[in-house]
């Protein structure tokens, strides 16, 4: 098939029996049956850290002061970032597509998605000085955010007591993906899950495939500019300044 793409599925939800898991199922199996290649990155069942810190580099290039992003050039120099974190940038390297499958948790995604944006797409592979938006190292590939909410679409409208959703999800949508430089299409939400019955589902599940699909036969260019993206930046150019 020539227009077949390697697609990674990140869901990001505790119980395997959530609706999180089935979106994120319903996608993968349609996909599959397209001829695409997909992975999904389920994080609770993988044991992916939520915390950032020291335990995500093997070695420290500065023992005395943790700076994040000079820990994280130095780790990318080095083959050096812990084996979770290692196995999730090797995946995103792959992925022709990135989909993040979520429910919105105090308006924002719950830790381990949060986790993954701050531990994965790091200094060094996912962005570096002057590579970001429209120059990002992963231009050319395409993302979606595929989310669930509690609170019904009335709820998140103008006149709503929350509010549109699209704010509450431009972190993730613009400071995380399109800051790497993915093309990312509109979100697909599922709203009011809990209070949803079984048609209701099956038009979310539905939804959320067909945007999978859809996204998927999209023109997308796969380069490796994160390989050399350091290459430019200085060593030490992170280095903490006390």
């Amino acid at each position: 098939m020539p227009n077949t793409r390697n697609i990674l599925i990140v869901v990001a939800h505790p119980a395997p029996g959530s609706f999180n898991h089935a979106l994120a199922g319903a996608m993968a199996k349609e996909l599959g049956k397209a001829g695409h290649q997909v992975t999904v990155s389920d994080l609770a069942a993988e044991g992916f850290r939520a915390d950032i810190g020291r335990h995500d580099m093997l070695d420290m290039a500065d023992p005395d002061q943790f700076h994040i992003q000079a820990e994280q050039a130095h780790a990318a120099r080095h083959n050096g970032f812990a084996a979770d974190i290692a196995r999730e940038q090797a995946r995103v390297a792959e992925a022709d597509n990135l989909i993040l499958q979520f429910p919105l948790w105090w308006g924002g995604p719950p830790a381990l998605m949060k986790g993954w944006i701050d531990r994965v797409l790091s200094y060094g592979f996912a962005y570096v000085d002057g590579r970001r938006f429209d120059t990002g190292l992963f231009r050319g590939r395409r993302a979606m955010i595929s989310v669930t909410t509690g609170g019904t679409p009335e709820r998140f409208s103008h006149d709503g007591s929350y509010g549109p959703i699209g704010p509450l999800l431009m972190p993730v949508r613009k400071l995380a993906l399109e800051y790497m430089g993915f093309d990312v299409s509109e979100p697909v939400v599922s709203y009011g899950v809990p209070r949803t019955d079984d048609a209701a589902r099956q038009s979310y599940l539905s939804a959320a495939t067909q945007a999978a699909l859809t996204l998927a036969e999209q023109p997308c260019e796969r380069s490796d500019a994160w390989r050399t993206a350091l290459d430019s930046v200085p060593d030490g150019a992170w280095a903490h300044k006390g």
